[in-house]
């Protein structure tokens, strides 16, 4: 079986199959599973590692299924470095991966852990061609797979869901929901001449710009309400003030410079999240 379309060999198969861990999307959903983890204070290593290692195996099904429909199937890339057997052998082998990590947390933490972690899969392998055509789940598919990561990476933890990780993992959906509005519009006129429904074909730039700052700036209010609340340690409060920073820059950049902008904003907010859960010091 050829695995990749340009060269033969292991060394040309093992490089195909290494170009489809993009690690700008692949850190955000482990990010938020080794966030979960560190919510419960006292963790397992090896159950942060069980769970950590489902969630790359979801990421890496989605990149090569991805790769494969717009490549092979639907012919809207100019190249992808996998054959449609190595895109294939890819996905069974990343779901077969997947699905032995989500037995081993039913085995060790429950049948739960299992049940809250099953989605991210079913999002990821569904992205392509089915949830990349609406401009709902379009928008939200990617940020609902981090927030089930967040949940997931305390689940396994704990065998039970808490208040606090379930409201973090609501402000992460609702910020990169955002985020990801702005990321489509990057490819507007490519999207509307194929049809894909992004939700800046579906409503215009304009109104999906303020959409996508409409929701981050929801995201925000949900932080400083959920510090008032006691749910969020105070110093959360400092997330806002970051990332705020940033998106005040992004707010006048093009679309491109501001998804770059936005990510990287995305990064520090976390960052800053999890000090503020881990370290606590206004407590």
């Amino acid at each position: 079986m050829h695995v990749a379309r340009h060269g033969s060999g292991l060394q040309s198969d093992l490089a195909a199959l290494a170009s489809q861990i993009h690690p700008v999307f692949m850190l955000p959903p482990l990010a938020a599973s080794a966030f979960g983890a560190v919510l419960a204070r006292e963790f397992a290593l090896p159950l942060a590692g069980i769970h950590l290692a489902a969630v790359f195996l979801a990421v890496y099904t989605a990149h090569v299924k991805d790769g494969y429909v717009d490549f092979h199937v639907r012919g809207e890339d100019d190249d992808h470095p996998l054959t449609e057997s190595g895109c294939r052998a890819a996905i069974a082998a990343a779901t077969a991966g997947f699905f032995a990590c989500t037995v081993a947390l039913w085995w060790f933490v429950g049948l739960g852990a299992a049940a809250i972690t099953v989605p991210t899969w079913l999002i990821a392998y569904h992205h392509a061609p089915q949830l990349d055509t609406n401009p709902v789940t379009t928008t939200t598919g990617y940020p609902l797979g981090i927030s089930l990561a967040l949940l997931g990476g305390y689940y396994a933890q704990t065998s039970a869901l808490a208040v606090r990780p379930v409201a973090f993992a609501a402000v992460l959906l609702v910020l990169l929901s955002g985020v990801k509005v702005i990321d489509d519009a990057t490819d507007f006129d490519y999207d509307r001449s194929i049809g894909k429904r992004t939700a800046a074909v579906a409503i215009g730039r304009p109104a999906a710009r303020r959409l996508a700052f409409g929701l981050m700036a929801a995201a925000m209010v949900g932080v400083v309400a959920f510090a008032a609340l006691a749910v969020f340690p105070p110093s959360s409060v400092a997330a806002v003030a970051a990332f705020a920073v940033v998106a005040s820059f992004a707010a006048r950049a093009d679309p491109a410079l501001a998804t770059m902008l936005l990510v990287r904003g995305c990064y520090v907010f976390l960052a800053v999240l999890v000090a503020a859960a881990w370290f606590r010091p206004l407590a």
